[in-house]
């Protein structure tokens, strides 16, 4: 895939997130970005679901992660 950048952001990124190449600057990106989107969605939908679960419940939930 050939895909048109600006070299001089790309760099950037790079230097500031240690990353060695190109490559590993844009996976790193990608995973943010998906990452900051879901968060977003979880955050649009507070309150929109309605739980049953017990305190214990949901301290068991988080142990069995």
């Amino acid at each position: 895939m050939t895909v048109a950048l600006d070299e001089h952001l790309l760099e950037e990124a790079r230097r500031l997130s240690g990353a060695k190449t190109k490559r590993e600057v844009l996976e790193l990106a990608l995973r943010q970005l998906v990452s900051r989107l879901r968060r977003r969605e979880i955050i649009a939908h507070a309150g929109t679901i309605e739980l049953s679960l017990t305190q214990e419940e949901l301290q068991k939930l988080r142990e069995e992660r």
